[in-house]
């Protein structure tokens, strides 16, 4: 049975996804299925301005992040409307990597200054510390 349902999934293109990005009408991309959520916009409890950044896109890395219930993602498979097509899924990745490394390198000074300042704060500490004895 499971070969049958294979046989008649509608697949689409990322160009074709891409298209449906606004209010009237919501498609996003999560582990390569396409989801129709614009009858699911106003009940999303992290609101409609969440689904609507990622609409038209690949949202399956903040998906992920963001630690969806077992119940949401049952939920979810009610609003799959399709797969993305077998060609488009290379192109998918490639907009979330360049976003992580953009913020990564912005903020790379916080991974070795916090780490920094704790040291020589609990080095002060320690000889503080072993001063008073």
């Amino acid at each position: 049975m499971a070969e049958q349902s294979d046989k008649t999934v509608k697949h689409y293109t990322l160009e074709e996804i891409q298209k449906h990005n606004h209010s009237k009408s919501t498609w996003l991309i999560l582990h390569h299925k396409v989801y129709d959520l614009t009858t699911f916009l106003e009940e999303h409890p992290g609101g409609e301005k969440v689904l609507w950044e990622q609409a038209g896109g690949d949202a399956t890395e903040n998906f992920e992040d963001t630690g969806h219930s077992m119940d949401a993602r049952e939920l979810f498979k009610t609003f799959i409307i399709g797969e993305l097509h077998p060609n488009d899924r290379s192109k998918t990745n490639k907009p979330a990597e360049t976003l992580i490394a953009t913020i990564d390198s912005n903020s790379s000074w916080a991974n070795w200054v916090i780490p920094v300042v704790s040291a020589l704060v609990v080095a002060l500490m320690c000889h503080f510390y072993t001063a008073e004895d």
